[in-house]
């Protein structure tokens, strides 16, 4: 179980650092919104995963 917490944590910081990866002056600065959009989902649903097992954890289930 501690591994999956980690890895639920890794996907957490991986959409932290795709909202802050520098893409002007790239090819890929059009792509910009597309990765901001993958990031910020990244964040909310790993960390929403995270709460819920928290809770279940909790309450013994």
């Amino acid at each position: 179980m501690d591994r999956f917490i980690l890895l639920l944590l890794a996907g957490i910081l991986a959409g932290f650092a795709l909202l802050r990866v520098p893409l002007a002056g790239t090819f890929l600065a059009s792509i910009a919104p597309v990765t901001n959009v993958i990031g910020i989902l990244a964040i909310l649903v790993f960390s929403l995963f995270l709460i819920y097992k928290g809770v279940m954890a909790i309450l013994g289930k």
